[in-house]
């Protein structure tokens, strides 16, 4: 067992090569330099070193010369061991110094014991070696050695310039990498709390990790709320805001305790606030569990837009099946209508049979006025203006309104002493004056009072500027005026936006003020509305006055003052029933009549009699497939001079059609008059 002394300022090198040499039964202590070396090795010589020749304070070299001149170490062998002095002249001087030996590192551990070996046996053999003394002359030694310091110092100086370059690449490259980073963070953190929605991470342990300012707003937090770090008291705070507290709290300690469950739901806020709650958990590539994200979305206005929409679907399948309803309907009560009239002809009715016919012939048309309502209601009219008092539209449809409104509304009309003649849709007139008296009625659950007011008004140029949407001329003005709660300042300029309402989901659309202000706009004309909470509401209906009073209506004669005829007429109806009155009611006018249920019977009746028939009497929807306007069509290029006359129960096969219908002229509209169906056709066929 020898004491071997190690020098290395590596502790790396030093401890393995105790661990070495320890294993092999050598007892190995060790020093940093050469200087510490010394100085352990005076005190107690060691049975052999093995020294580095690069170090601090003192290197291998001088330590080698030092220890070759003390008289009590020379005789102890030296041995080189380094990674750094690796030249052919490195090795020649330290062996000239005195070194015993010379290993390159790392030496594999066999090839060092072996050496190890080999040297302590020169020292321990049968005729011991005297001591390696320096070879060769001191100076020289010296200047071999200074040579060798300075090129391994130079050599150092590159390999630590080289180093230091190295160094700076990787040092400016992480400040590129943490630049980067730093913007990248940035950037998230802007694009989290510039998020529409609101957003919340946690760890594993339920700690807030991030937090935005959607988040904040959306559940209202507090200050001491947001601030504190544990998601414990946010929870706490966001179920008490939620319609059910209990479910909320749960299932958020449910997805906490199960990190694989994504979850999307809805919640709703006591203040009516519905959000989407999203919720999944974080994890990287290597899915390790890291916390999990909650989002949560506003869409409280998405379910209103929703709802409105489905209210709207609503109304358009009402206005389909009113739409439907009404052709049958207007067929039934032009039966009925035409039947009392022929009725009222009989010359040896009673005075009490007379009545009954009257009777039956208001039923139908109060009926007809019904049907026209629901037509109006679902928005299957269609607009056709005619010269119109509207003292007159107001006066028509006030009995209607009372009903509608209630007893609990008092309905006051104000009209203006002279006729007030606009160019205008009666049906749409209507329709603005239900709408608008409809929602005064809803502002007034309790009851009130409604004034209908119609005026004469002239804007000049100075007026009409201090009015919104006014322009110069002669208008007149319909008012509403309610006694009601009021419409808030807030959302006035909102009232006649689509779909806009503030009534509560299935009472309203949010399309009666916008049809009105469309209505007013189709007829060149404006919208004014006035309001004051718990005062009332006053809107203002303004339309081109006519200038020229219009000429009188035509007055239908009775059957028996009006003329008739000896031509022959084509009638196209499918109802029988129907068919059958107007055929009877034509006969008696003296007309030949010839009658087809559809377009194709028509047509063979068409063939067989082309050069009797006048005119053209047809539905303008028929079944079969031909329409009454194909027909037409078709009979027209084969006799230019035919004439014909539509008629139709229901508004929206009007618009349909791409030539002028007139009502009375080219066109009836079911339910009709007796003295109506006659004078048309009989206007018609004298038509040149």
């Amino acid at each position: 067992m020898s004491h071997i002394l190690i020098v290395d300022d590596k502790e790396e090198n030093a401890y393995y090569l105790q661990a070495l040499l320890t294993s092999s039964g050598h007892v190995a202590d060790s020093a940093r330099h050469g200087a510490e070396a010394l100085v352990k090795a005076r005190q107690s010589p060691p049975d052999l070193v093995i020294s580095d020749l690069l170090m601090p304070v003192m290197d291998g070299y001088t330590l080698l010369r030092l220890w070759k001149a003390d008289d009590r170490l020379k005789q102890v062998p030296f041995i080189v061991y380094t990674a750094t002095y690796t030249e052919p002249e490195d090795e020649q001087l330290a062996l000239s110094l005195g070194a015993d030996a010379f290993i390159l590192k790392p030496a594999e551990p066999e090839v060092f014991l072996a050496r190890l070996r080999q040297v302590l046996e020169n020292v321990t053999g049968a005729i011991p070696a005297s001591p390696k003394k320096p070879s060769g002359d001191e100076k020289e030694l010296l200047k071999v050695y200074s040579k060798t310091l300075i090129r391994k110092l130079e050599e150092k100086t590159l390999q630590l310039e080289e180093s230091n370059r190295a160094l700076q690449q990787d040092i400016g490259k992480r400040r590129q990498v943490e630049e980067e980073l730093r913007w990248k963070t940035a950037f998230l953190e802007a694009q989290v709390d510039s998020a529409l929605d609101g957003i919340l991470v946690v760890d594993t342990q339920g700690q807030k990790i991030l937090q935005n300012q959607r988040l904040n707003e959306i559940w209202k937090l507090p200050r001491q709320i947001i601030e504190d770090k544990n998601d414990a008291a946010q929870i706490q705070f966001c179920a008490s805001r939620t319609k059910k507290p209990k479910e909320f709290s749960d299932k958020v300690a449910y997805l906490s305790s199960h990190p694989d469950e994504v979850s999307q739901d809805e919640i709703e806020l006591v203040d009516a606030t519905i959000l989407d709650r999203y919720s999944s958990p974080v994890r990287d590539q290597t899915g390790k569990y890291y916390g999990r994200i909650w989002t949560f979305r506003d869409i409280t206005q998405h379910r209103k837009l929703e709802a409105q929409y489905h209210q709207s679907q609503k109304m358009e399948a009402f206005g389909q099946l009113a739409g439907g309803v009404a052709h049958d309907f207007n067929n039934i009560l032009a039966v009925i209508q035409l039947q009392a009239e022929l009725l009222k002809c009989e010359q040896n009715l009673s005075l009490e049979q007379l009545a009954s016919a009257s009777e039956i012939e208001q039923a139908a048309q109060r009926a007809t006025n019904l049907t026209r309502q629901l037509l109006l209601f679902s928005r299957q009219q269609t607009m056709q203006p005619h010269d119109l008092n509207l003292q007159d539209v107001v006066a028509n449809i006030a009995k209607m309104l009372k009903r509608t409104l209630g007893e609990h509304i008092h309905l006051q009309f104000k009209f203006s002493p002279q006729p007030l003649y606009i160019h205008a849709d009666a049906g749409m007139m209507d329709q603005i004056l239900l709408n608008l008296t409809v929602n005064a009625r809803d502002a007034m659950p309790k009851g009130g009072q409604i004034i209908i007011e119609t005026s004469a008004v002239e804007f000049d140029e100075v007026t009409a500027v201090q009015t919104a949407q006014a322009r110069p001329g002669a208008f007149v003005c319909l008012s509403v005026t309610d006694t009601g709660s009021g419409i808030r300042p807030e959302i006035l300029p909102r009232i006649f936006e689509p779909f806009f309402t503030t009534k509560e989901v299935g009472k309203g659309t949010g399309l009666g003020l916008a049809t009105c202000f469309g209505i007013a706009q189709q007829h060149k004309g404006w919208i004014n509305v006035y309001s004051e909470i718990d005062q009332g509401t006053t809107f203002r209906v303004y339309l081109p006055q006519l200038t020229t009073v219009p000429d009188k209506k035509t007055v239908w004669s009775s059957l028996a003052s009006i003329r008739g005829g000896s031509e022959t007429i084509l009638l196209v109806e499918d109802e029988s029933a129907l068919r059958t009155v107007i055929q009877t009611t034509l006969s008696r006018l003296g007309y030949r009549v010839l009658e087809a249920a559809n377009g194709v019977e028509a047509l063979a009746v068409w063939q067989q009699n082309r050069d009797a028939i006048s005119l053209l009497l047809t539905d303008l929807v028929l079944p079969g497939g031909l329409t009454g306007t194909d027909l037409a069509v078709q009979l027209l290029e084969q006799n230019q001079k035919l004439k014909v006359v539509y008629a139709s129960g229901y508004r929206t096969e009007i618009g349909a059609q791409d030539f002028l219908l007139e009502e009375g002229i080219n066109f009836l509209t079911k339910p009709f008059e007796t003295d109506k169906l006659a004078q048309t056709i009989r206007n018609r066929l004298d038509q040149i």
